[in-house]
């Protein structure tokens, strides 16, 4: 084949057509923390694209394609984004915005917070409602018992508090 039709990579940078990090398929509930998280992430990323575009150098530029990307996924965050008040919620259930106390059958007690996906971060405490552990909790209230598969091994579970901030 003649290479005098093919276009030849500029100094083998990739183009501008990074994947599209991909939405989740569920609602896109939110707390305020959380959307103040997302629109501070939206923030911060035009921030950089904007630092970059003005750079002249490579490895910018392959970054640059990478922050844009991202924006455009947080962007989409935002746009789905659902607020949820806690105080809208049925305080004696588990529903999204809750911070529950469970117990194990060993009387080891841990917290959790119900959030959105983005806000997630289970070594703060916080797990996604979309979760096992979140979707396994919701609707339940206190005295309640359920099963958790953690690390493979089923764990009955009582909820023992339902607190909303």
């Amino acid at each position: 084949m003649s290479r005098a039709f093919v276009k030849e990579a500029d100094d083998n940078l990739p183009s501008d057509e990074l994947p599209e990090r991909p939405q989740s398929p569920h609602p896109n509930y939110v707390t305020r923390r959380g959307l103040e998280q997302l629109h501070a992430r939206v923030h911060a990323l035009q921030a950089e694209r904007d630092r970059l575009a003005a750079q002249d150098d490579p490895m910018a530029r392959t970054r640059l394609f990478e922050v844009k990307r991202d924006l455009r996924y947080f962007q989409g965050r935002v746009e789905r984004a659902i607020l949820v008040a806690p105080s809208g919620q049925p305080q004696d259930e588990v529903h999204f915005g809750a911070e529950v106390e469970i117990e194990d059958g060993e009387g080891s007690r841990t917290v959790y917070r119900i959030v959105g996906e983005d806000e997630a971060d289970v070594h703060a405490g916080s797990i996604s409602w979309a979760s096992p552990l979140g979707k396994a909790m919701i609707g339940l209230k206190v005295g309640d018992s359920f099963v958790w598969n953690r690390a493979g091994v089923a764990r009955d579970v009582e909820l023992v508090g339902i607190r909303y901030r």
